[in-house]
């Protein structure tokens, strides 16, 4: 018996064994191509679990398990031994990524300090030693950790101070002393870094983690840095016509620089310099001796701006009460304080519309850098619903202050290139200024001259500015897009008659159109009784002022292109936008036509934007060595 119980145990034994044997120790199983380049590119940017390259470090030091006890001790015992042996330091990604998730689950500023501060040194070594390849997927990673990490740093909390865990609100950069998990580190700021073209960057909005809503595209330029948007203390402009945008924000990067890295965390004790640079002056850095690319949120720093700016809130209003805006607001405004060699390029919004209308189209041409050396946007706001004549000669008087405020053209020959755009009675506007009708014009509205009709000096004046205009000298080019040159079917329906009646216009205005009415009937050459005096009646097709205006030509010397939608797949010389047909829209003698399948704000279309890139590129001429190019007459 006792024989047989030792050979049924052996035979369970080899059993036992020979089941083992039948499950592999190893094992390959294939993912779907999604899946496999997630689980590659698994980081804490993206998720709440570390890369597998941060876990293989673990494993490597044999921290994993610590790891998951207690992170804070790993990360103290994994610092210890990298930190100090030259040939450990590629480890320095691992420090970085631990950190910073460890930063994000319990709010510690110090925590994201390090991670920066890890990130940066893997980053950039002294030598070319242990540089990463930038093919490895580190390299990327370790970018946006040191950029985001050293945003949520420095920045306050959105919240209730105390409340929440930081980063988010603006900046304002000081010197001080900052803990590290591991010592400590003193930030000095450049403070000449906070100067733009002599004036301040202050207020940091950051702007890595922000979404922007109502623009078509988002830009942004990877590189290192923590991108923000900054404002630009501006003076106050003496000029009532004139200013830069009183609550501009440009795109900015936070860098803080620390000379040698890897040696400073080792002692416990960093120096770091902060400095800021923007995307109108510096594209690049030279770090470790290498030029690396700054990170930018173009967009998001634009929209900001916007957004505080709420340009858009007085659309319809501005249509509707011709005397909304005062006459000391600035009308004219530049998204950008001027600099010498770029050429203005003016963007005149339509009726019941805003300059917040031509955001996608700025947004989208601030991207090419071409474009941005030689060029800089004004927007011009005016009440729509006054008389086109009226808000012309507004337009000019702001555009004359300004080239005045900047010195002129013996200051900048640029500014005798200007580019005016107009959209739909914007076009209007800019024609306007273009033109040497002499008394043409006022013959429509008159069969006498000016001087002999029974009026007021003021209002005889306001007549004469209005309607007996000279071009504007310093226009160099006019795009019309969607513009009723000889007016707007939409603007005959009596519906649109009937809200014209609504608009309150100026007291001047009314004052003047009551002195004609009045004493000067019999020189009328049209019945008052079906025309009025705001910008509906003179975009009615057939009105005196939209006729004479039509016939007018644009002064020899001005380029001239325009750019017409026309909704559906129809014929071109039968089809409309939905407001202005084709045929209105269409002039003869101009250097280009774009048809444009869109409907009447067509100044966002992708088409639009490109033919406003091409002419303005044209317009620019060919690229010189050492100073932007200006065009020429």
């Amino acid at each position: 018996m006792t024989r047989l119980a030792g050979g049924w145990f052996r035979v369970t034994v080899l059993l036992a064994l020979a089941v083992a044997g039948c499950s592999a120790p190893l094992s390959v199983e294939r993912l779907d191509q999604q899946a496999a380049y997630k689980r590659l590119n698994r980081s804490a940017l993206g998720d709440d679990q570390l890369s597998e390259t941060t876990l293989i470090v673990m494993r490597r030091h044999d921290l994993a398990a610590a790891y998951a006890r207690d992170p804070a001790a790993a990360i103290a015992a994994l610092h210890a031994k990298v930190v100090g042996d030259p040939t450990k330091w590629q480890d320095l990604f691992a420090l970085a990524e631990a950190s910073y998730l460890l930063a994000r689950q319990d709010g510690s500023a110090p925590r994201y300090m390090a991670a920066a501060l890890y990130a940066y040194a893997f980053l950039f070594p002294d030598g070319a030693a242990d540089r990463p390849d930038p093919y490895d997927p580190r390299f990327r990673q370790a970018s946006d950790l040191y950029n985001l990490a050293l945003t949520t740093a420095l920045s306050p909390p959105v919240g209730l101070s105390g409340s929440s865990p930081p980063g988010g609100g603006e900046i304002v950069l000081q010197p001080g002393t900052y803990s590290l998990p591991f010592g400590k580190i003193d930030v000095t700021v450049d403070r000449d870094t906070l100067q733009w073209d002599g004036r301040q960057m202050t207020g940091f909005v950051p702007t890595g983690t922000l979404e922007v809503g109502g623009l078509q595209n988002q830009y942004r330029s990877p590189g290192i840095g923590a991108p923000m948007a900054a404002r630009i203390l501006l003076p106050v402009s003496p000029e009532r016509g004139f200013q830069v945008a009183p609550r501009l924000r440009v795109p900015a990067t936070m860098l803080m620089q620390v000379a040698s890295p890897r040696r400073q965390i080792a002692s416990g004790s960093v120096q770091g310099t902060i400095k800021v640079f923007n995307i109108f002056d510096s594209g690049s850095v030279i770090l470790g001796n290498r030029r690396i690319p700054l990170e930018y949120d173009q967009t998001a720093a634009r929209a900001v701006s916007l957004v505080e700016t709420a340009i858009w809130q007085n659309e319809l209003s501005g249509y509707l009460q011709g005397a909304l805006m005062p006459e000391t607001e600035p009308r004219l405004v530049a998204i950008e304080p001027h600099r010498r060699g770029r050429m203005p390029v003016v963007l005149i919004h339509g009726t019941a519309s805003s300059p917040f209308r031509w955001a996608d189209m700025i947004n989208d041409l601030l991207e090419d850098a071409r474009i941005r050396d030689q060029f800089e946007f004004w927007v011009f706001s005016y009440d729509t619903g006054n008389p086109v004549p009226h808000s012309a000669a507004l337009l000019r008087e702001a555009l004359q202050q300004a080239v005045a405020s900047l010195g002129g053209e013996a200051a900048d020959p640029a500014l005798g290139h200007m580019v005016l755009v107009g959209h739909s009675q914007g076009g209007l506007l800019a024609k306007m200024l273009v033109i040497d009708p002499g008394d043409r014009l006022w013959n429509g509205f008159s069969n006498r001259p000016l001087d002999q009709l029974r009026l007021k000096p003021e209002s005889r004046a306001l007549l004469r500015r209005a309607l007996f205009p000279v071009p504007l000298k310093e226009a160099d080019r006019v795009i019309f897009i969607a513009t009723p040159q000889r007016g707007s079917y939409v603007a005959a329906f009596s519906i649109a008659h009937l809200v014209g009646r609504l608009v309150t216009l100026p007291l001047a205005i009314t004052e003047a159109g009551a002195e004609m009415l009045s004493g000067n009937k019999d020189a009328l050459t049209f019945d008052p009784s079906a025309i009025g005096l705001g910008s509906v009646y003179g975009m009615t097709p057939g009105s005196p002022f939209i006729k004479a205006l039509a016939a007018t030509p644009i002064v020899p010397g001005v380029q001239v292109n325009s750019i017409i939608p026309v909704q559906g797949d129809g014929p071109v010389a039968l089809g409309d936008d939905g407001v202005v047909k084709y045929d209105s829209a269409h002039i003869d003698g101009v250097e280009s036509e774009l048809i444009v399948r869109s409907g009447h704000s067509a100044q966002s279309n992708p088409a639009t934007v490109e033919e406003v890139r091409r002419i303005l590129l044209q317009q620019a001429g060919p690229p010189m060595i050492g100073s932007p190019v200006i065009g020429s007459r």
